[in-house]
């Protein structure tokens, strides 16, 4: 059946929710209104407001519930409206969450998935537009996701749901109407901690995640095209726990990576990935591994201004072509 990335959200909320009757879903506007990108539409319709709860505005308050309901036995799943307003949630989620299984020696589980929509590249501005996942790559006891198919936007969610540990969902804005593909009827899950290669080549690696993935995989097309350039794509898929055997594999095999993400270059989760690989690949590169992300700003509310601070097709074209010469 062809979905959208945001209907493959709301087909694994709704089966996983008719699954499992601990399954529960919390956050603002997420049942009269659907959620303000309907992502939770109809589901206050098929399972009552009893586990579908519209909540106040209070990002730490429905993460906290969360939390103590995920302690006593249920598998809530909380919506950021928008992930930039996940700091509000900070403590709950570093303090709290990521810590429960630790501080009771195994014997607590916190099973809680927090959806937050992300991204830019749809004139949000400062509020509307982060991508804050490297905030929560360095806490142990959390699990990060960002899907960047349908498929694994309706597979990663649901085996969010299903796993034992607190698990921060981003989804990103971008995608909800713009992708679609054909999901399979029966049911099934993509692995927490697994990367995909999309696209193999020989000439160069190119490693990303979330929102870059088509524009990486557009980019890749071009240069084998016009340069005859094989590169390849790696979507990390999950970014903690990072998946350390692909990202270092692909590098050992063309020797030169460029890493693309939509967060800022600093403090990103690039500067990672280039990390591994020049601890551990090093005697395999033919030259630095390379970062294009974010400038190191504010989204810019204005279109050209926002241009200018994200990756886009041409600029990875560019990167690769750079790269490729060194």
């Amino acid at each position: 059946m062809e979905m959208t990335y945001i209907k493959a959200i709301n087909s694994a909320l709704m089966e996983e929710m008719r699954r499992d009757e601990n399954v529960f879903m919390m956050g603002e506007d997420v049942g009269e209104l659907g959620g303000a990108f309907k992502a939770t539409e109809g589901l206050l319709e098929a399972f009552g407001e009893e586990r579908v709860i519209d909540t106040p505005i209070s990002e730490a308050l429905i993460v906290g519930a969360g939390i103590g309901a995920a302690v006593l036995g249920m598998r809530p799943i909380v919506e950021m409206q928008f992930a930039d307003f996940i700091s509000c949630a900070f403590d709950q989620i570093v303090n709290m969450a990521a810590t429960t299984r630790y501080r009771h020696g195994g014997r607590a589980e916190c099973p809680l998935v927090v959806r937050a929509p992300s991204g830019a590249g749809i004139h949000g501005a400062l509020f509307h537009s982060q991508n804050p996942e490297a905030w929560f790559t360095r806490v142990p006891g959390l699990k990060v996701v960002a899907p960047a198919t349908v498929y694994d936007a309706k597979g990663l969610l649901k085996a969010a749901i299903r796993d034992n540990n607190p698990v921060i969902y981003f989804e990103h804005k971008r995608l909800y109407r713009s992708i679609k593909e054909d999901l399979p009827d029966a049911d099934f899950t993509v692995p927490i901690g697994a990367a995909e290669i999309r696209k193999e080549g020989t000439d160069l690696s190119l490693i990303t995640y979330g929102g870059t993935l088509g524009q990486s995989l557009d980019a890749a097309k071009i240069v084998e095209k016009e340069d005859g350039l094989a590169v390849e794509v790696l979507d990390l898929r999950t970014l903690l726990p990072l998946d350390r055997d692909a990202i270092l594999a692909t590098a050992r095999k063309t020797g030169k990576v460029l890493v693309v993400h939509e967060d800022r270059l600093t403090g990103g989760i690039g500067g990672e990935v280039a990390a591994i690989i020049s601890e551990h690949a090093f005697e395999f590169l033919d030259g630095p591994v390379r970062r294009l992300c974010a400038l190191d700003t504010h989204v810019a509310f204005s279109p050209p201004l926002e241009e200018a601070i994200l990756p886009n097709t041409n600029k990875i074209v560019d990167a690769i072509r750079s790269l490729a010469a060194y």
